[in-house]
């Protein structure tokens, strides 16, 4: 904040790590991120609803690398460094794992439309205006990017069993 970047902007100083690592272990005395601890970071509570609830587990789940159900401080730092200095493909590369459910490298259509609704609830509960259909959006993403019709993406996903919805 404020300071002057050097020429290896890419690069986590080791300044910036011990930063890190005090701030981790100061709201982490345990060594590791739970995700309990993880949604109360993003306001998440009892009277949170249940789609933004839904969709940090599947945020959480996507940062922790190794699926033990908790985030260790090396999970803490690359998800830090890839959503404030990661390159646009491996930020592509993570969204798509956020919307992949079940972790089969695919996106199915079950999947997608899953996601729309907890985004489009979100946005109704701040704006009740809101009224776009889920089904409408999901079928026209799928109509645009799904060229082999098995309702899975990527193209390459074609060969692995997915739901016909």
């Amino acid at each position: 904040m404020g300071q002057a970047q050097s020429g290896s902007d890419h690069e986590v100083s080791l300044q910036n790590i011990q930063e890190l690592y005090r701030r981790f272990t100061s709201e982490c005395p345990s060594g590791n991120l739970h995700l309990h601890e993880f949604k109360r970071i993003f306001g998440i509570n009892s009277v949170s609803m249940e789609e933004e609830s839904a969709y940090l587990d599947n945020v959480f789940r996507s940062f922790d690398t190794n699926q033990d159900g908790k985030l260790d401080f090396m999970e803490y730092v690359a998800a830090v460094h890839l959503v404030l200095r990661g390159k646009l493909e491996d930020k592509l590369k993570w969204s798509f794992k956020v919307y992949d459910g079940d972790g089969n490298g695919c996106l199915e259509k079950e999947e997608v439309r899953r996601i729309l609704k907890i985004i489009n609830k979100i946005k109704r509960h701040h704006d009740p205006d809101v009224s776009e259909n889920v089904d409408d959006i999901c079928d026209r993403i799928f109509s645009m990017v799904d060229k082999n019709q098995d309702f899975s993406l990527p193209p390459s996903c074609s060969s692995q069993p997915s739901p016909r919805s």
